[in-house]
């Protein structure tokens, strides 16, 4: 729970630093970067978090990583993170820094899952709906999973929709098992 604080505390001071500077859309791409490489390479998250690598080895390889992909600003941000002893929070860092950036932009990220991918059209639908709840930017990710049978799984934050055939046959089945007309010995 700590580090989630420490974490914001650091994405919400790169956030403002980005702002003054005018650079906030290549800031975001480069921890929207640093987050993917730590979500993909879970040894470089461990390596980060691991207190029996030296500062100066984990220094050496974020700068091989990250140096000629991200900007001056990010970079020097990964250097002060490293100076701090921090390095193990960068990942919750770059997602922080992420979900800040999509408060300040009013952006709300929607998730689909379907059975089969969707169609443009039917995208452009999904983001009118989720539009007319207010919602002025809409991120959508598209899950694709064969379990849901047919029809979707919407969440929006803490909120979900579950219109997918594989719920109705599980309701349907709960159904028959309470009948009311079968006695139970």
């Amino acid at each position: 729970m700590r580090d989630i604080k420490v974490a914001s505390r650091y994405a919400k001071s790169l956030l403002l630093m980005s702002i003054d500077e005018n650079i906030l859309e290549e800031v975001y791409n480069d921890m929207k970067l640093v987050n993917s490489t730590c979500i993909e390479n879970r040894e470089l998250t461990l390596l980060l978090k691991s207190p029996i690598v030296k500062a100066d080895k984990k220094n050496a390889i974020l700068a091989e990583i990250f140096n000629k992909k991200v900007s001056i600003i990010s970079s020097a941000f990964i250097s002060i993170i490293l100076s701090k002893k921090r390095e193990g929070i960068l990942p919750d860092i770059a997602n922080s820094f992420i979900e800040a950036y999509k408060i300040h932009n009013n952006i709300t990220t929607a998730s689909v899952t379907t059975a089969v991918p969707l169609t443009k059209d039917q995208k452009t639908v999904i983001i009118a709906l989720i539009k007319k709840q207010g919602k002025s930017n809409v991120e959508l990710q598209e899950v694709v999973n064969e379990e849901v049978i047919g029809g979707m799984v919407l969440r929006i934050g803490d909120k979900q929709i579950d219109e997918s055939i594989k719920k109705k046959l599980t309701n349907l089945e709960m159904e028959f098992d309470d009948n009311l007309f079968i006695k139970e010995y």
